[in-house]
């Protein structure tokens, strides 16, 4: 078989028939040399660090944002402290703080109310999602352009979010948790939801809250009944609420109220012609409330008592008092007219009144003169001796321990230890009846029943009858030595007016923050016993003698046909003088003095404070038929004829019954040594 012959081998140097491939150079061969390693290695470090910065820069954008509140608490939010005192016909009397308004709601406005802060505030209200990121965006351009801020892109519910959520800081941040916050707002309420609470919230200066305060106070009106004018100046406010305050800077207002009413017409709201009719109108601005200062004595007293009813009270109460504002500015009057006539001579520079009628309701409180030059409440915080019109204390205590009003005592000389009391104007006049004693005010009498009945009984019947002063078991308590209030004493007397149920008086009616929610309303309530119903009627007939009987100390006090009862009291040197008195309808007081507790010109309970008591009486009165007082018979229909023979033969019975007795040589009883 024939070979095939083999080739020889190629000669180095020479090429061959076959065809060379060329190997692509990689573009990242660098990265195989050192340099490039660590090029790659800082690149990629740099990458990193800038995707935590980013990270870092987009979380702190959000960091320390606050969660959004319940719906419920932005209410109330950043509400400064705020309470308006209503009368019971809703008038407001005045208001302390902030003026919040009642809260509304778009469904009760007329279209163009809401419209008009569209317009202002925020034309794509309905569109957007809580931030209106279109209008960001031309807002940055132009401030871009300007190189300042001459743009805001804030939406409604942005600006419910910073006033209500947020602070006030102009910072990205800020901005950046506001869009958020809102529209986290924007799922949980609806557009209308959030319109109404901007109204309700939104600034209008002046201490303004709220569309109702603003119209209220500007216009005189509820918002329901704001015209397109007035809804658009109104919505005008907003933007620059201090320097456009109506009453200041009316025409600075009306500039921007055409802005306001151009872009209402470009929205299609209102037409051409309504835009000119607006403008053509005058805006009448009324004239600012001008509350009675002299109610500040009433104020003051609720605000204090508001405080203990509620621990956490909202920022925007609203209260309703008791008060019968006419009536507690006539009495006011009176009470200063006869002080000008009277009080100079009288050497009495202060006088204070408490009016409270059956049911325990507060018609009148006058704490002073002049509530402008003292804020000090004669009626409620100052405490004075009330000298014998703490008597009926007394007198009560004796008839619950068995004595009856024609039971005799002896008015005499008399010594209970180291005290050895006497009798207005000096004298004693022998053996009398109790109730002729309590109509004379007789001390001596007063004295000795105290001790028949004891000091701690006397105390005990105060005490159930309302006064809260606390009361020492001293002897000299039979005369009114310890202090007590005029609104205390006041509603004491109170119990015996009701036939023996206790008075507890009030001032306010009813609490509720703006949204109209009641936070307390007065209870109907059963008034507690604290008297026998009899022993009360034989305490009105004493009471009554008071006033009516020949020798009573206190006849001035009678005014028109009304059967009235009361008591006077004059305390040591003078230096306070009351009558606490009440016919069937009301119950009241009058003190007079002076704040340095100096005496004055020998004024005597059944003098000046009696006339004071009658006069604003009469004004309470006016215009009621007269009624029977409980009791009141009992002592109008004992004659003086017929109480001498009872003193005769009774104060007989008890000179024998005393004769082994307890008189000292010198004709002293000595009743304790």
């Amino acid at each position: 078989m024939a070979k095939t012959p083999r080739k020889p081998p190629a000669k180095a140097g020479k090429t061959t028939g076959a065809r060379a491939i060329k190997v692509r150079r990689s573009r990242f061969g660098f990265l195989k040399t050192r340099a490039g390693r660590y090029l790659m290695l800082f690149l990629l470090i740099a990458l990193l660090a800038g995707a935590g910065w980013a990270f870092w820069k987009w979380r702190s954008l959000y960091f320390g944002m606050p969660s959004l509140p319940p719906v419920a608490e932005l209410w109330d939010a950043k509400r400064e402290p705020a309470i308006e005192f209503v009368d019971r016909n809703g008038n407001t009397l005045d208001v302390r703080g902030p003026r919040y308004g009642r809260a509304t709601d778009v469904s009760r406005l007329p279209d163009h109310v809401p419209q008009a802060f569209i317009a202002a505030e925020d034309k794509r209200f309905y569109e957007h999602d809580g931030a209106d990121d279109a209008a960001i965006a031309r807002a940055a351009w132009s401030n871009m352009r300007a190189g300042e801020t001459v743009s805001g892109a804030s939406t409604i519910t942005q600006q419910l979010i910073k006033n209500l959520v947020l602070d006030s800081r102009q910072t990205i941040s800020r901005k950046a948790q506001e869009m958020k916050l809102a529209r986290e707002l924007e799922k949980k309420l609806t557009k209308d939801e959030i319109l109404s609470l901007y109204l309700n919230r939104v600034y209008f200066g002046a201490g303004l809250y709220g569309i109702d305060a603003a119209s209220r106070y500007y216009f005189g009106k509820p918002p329901e009944e704001l015209s397109v004018p007035e809804a658009a100046i109104l919505a005008a406010l907003p933007k620059a609420p201090s320097k456009l305050n109506l009453r200041d800077n009316l025409e600075g207002a009306k500039s921007r109220q055409l802005y306001v009413l151009q872009q209402m017409q470009d929205l299609g709201f209102i037409t051409q012609d309504e835009v000119t009719e607006a403008i053509e109108t005058d805006i009448t601005i009324i004239d600012a409330p001008d509350y009675d200062p002299q109610l500040g004595y009433v104020m003051d007293t609720v605000a204090d008592r508001v405080k203990l009813m509620l621990p956490r009270p909202p920022g925007d109460m609203v209260v309703t008092l008791s008060i019968d504002v006419e009536l507690q500015q006539k009495i006011h009057a009176k009470l200063n007219e006869r002080m000008e006539k009277d009080g100079e001579a009288a050497k009495a520079s202060q006088a204070a009144a408490l009016v409270i009628d059956r049911e325990g309701r507060v018609v009148a409180l006058v704490g002073g003169r002049d509530f402008t030059e003292s804020e000090f409440n004669r009626v409620t915080q100052a405490k004075r001796q009330p000298g014998s019109s703490f008597k009926p204390f007394v007198y009560a205590a004796a008839l619950e321990s068995g004595f009856s009003a024609y039971d005799v005592f002896e008015d005499a000389p008399l010594s209970i230890g180291k005290w050895k009391p006497e009798n207005y104007g000096g004298g004693f006049l022998g053996p009398m009846t109790l109730s002729e004693a309590m109509a004379r005010s007789t001390n001596t009498v007063a004295a000795e029943l105290t001790q028949e009945a004891s000091e701690e009984s006397v105390i005990g019947i105060a005490r159930r009858f309302g006064i809260t002063t606390p009361l020492k078991p001293f002897p000299s308590i039979a005369l009114g030595s310890q202090e007590v209030s005029l609104w205390e004493i006041t509603r004491a007397f109170g119990t015996f007016q009701s036939g023996g149920l206790r008075m507890d008086p009030w001032l306010i009616e009813k609490i509720e923050n703006s949204r109209g929610d009641v936070l307390y309303t007065r209870p109907d309530y059963n008034r507690d016993r604290v008297f026998d119903h009899e022993l009360a009627k034989e305490m009105n007939g004493m009471l009554s003698r008071v006033t009516n009987a020949s020798f009573g100390t206190g006849q001035r006090a009678k005014f028109g046909n009304w059967t009235v009862a009361g008591k006077t009291g004059t305390s040591q040197d003078w230096r306070d003088a009351w009558f606490i008195g009440f016919s069937n309808a009301y119950v009241g007081g009058v003190w007079i003095g002076n704040d340095d507790d100096s005496p004055m010109a020998k004024v005597s309970g059944g003098g000046l404070p009696a006339d004071l008591w009658s006069d604003i009486m009469e004004i309470a009165h006016a215009g009621m038929p007269p009624e029977p007082l409980l009791g009141a018979e009992v002592g109008m229909e004992m004659s003086e004829a017929a109480e001498e023979r009872i003193t005769f033969y009774r104060g007989m019975a008890q000179a024998f019954a005393t004769a082994s007795s307890s008189r000292t040589g010198s004709g002293v009883r000595v009743i304790r040594q």
